[in-house]
């Protein structure tokens, strides 16, 4: 079944850094850093404020960022991507297990019923199709191996598990 996937909700302060994201979605940092400075996926947990700050990724974001590598494997273009992308924002992430997208090799076609896939296959356009609810569990499986961290509230003390940020912190109130 296609669309009938049932997804835990995940909290939306907890984040993980570029090299656990570009584990969990399967690709290398120069293309997250690269998609990062041209807007094409940007952190929703915490982004860069400077040199040396960490970017914070949520789960839906490395779950786009999943979702742009299958898509960039299958031939698609980033330019459609892209519209593909801000297509997926304008919708709201919160029903995205609810889709699947499909493709013909030129263009993405979202479809959200399964008579909408079969009409795509039957009018010969189909080639490959990603259901996104897939995706979410494979990722869900893969980030529970993976650390995360909490945001800190801003003006907040570092998290301890941050010796660089504590030290930094502490020359600054010492």
């Amino acid at each position: 079944m296609l669309f009938t996937d049932d997804v835990s909700p995940l909290p939306s302060d907890v984040g993980y850094r570029g090299p656990t994201a570009c584990n969990a979605a399967g690709i290398t940092y120069r293309q997250l850093d690269y998609w990062a400075r041209t807007g094409l996926i940007e952190p929703t947990v915490r982004g860069a404020s400077g040199s040396g700050s960490q970017r914070l990724y949520s789960f839906r974001d490395i779950l786009i960022l999943k979702v742009i590598k299958r898509l960039l494997d299958a031939g698609i273009s980033l330019q459609q991507i892209r519209t593909a992308v801000s297509h997926l924002r304008e919708r709201g992430t919160d029903d995205l297990t609810q889709v699947t997208l499909m493709s013909d090799g030129a263009s993405v076609y979202e479809c959200t019923s399964n008579d909408e896939v079969i009409d795509l296959l039957q009018g010969g356009q189909g080639v490959f199709g990603i259901a996104i609810g897939g995706v979410w569990r494979e990722i869900e499986g893969t980030l529970a191996q993976l650390p995360s961290e909490r945001a800190a509230e801003p003006g907040a003390a570092p998290s301890a598990r941050d010796e660089l940020a504590a030290r930094r912190a502490a020359r600054k109130t010492g």
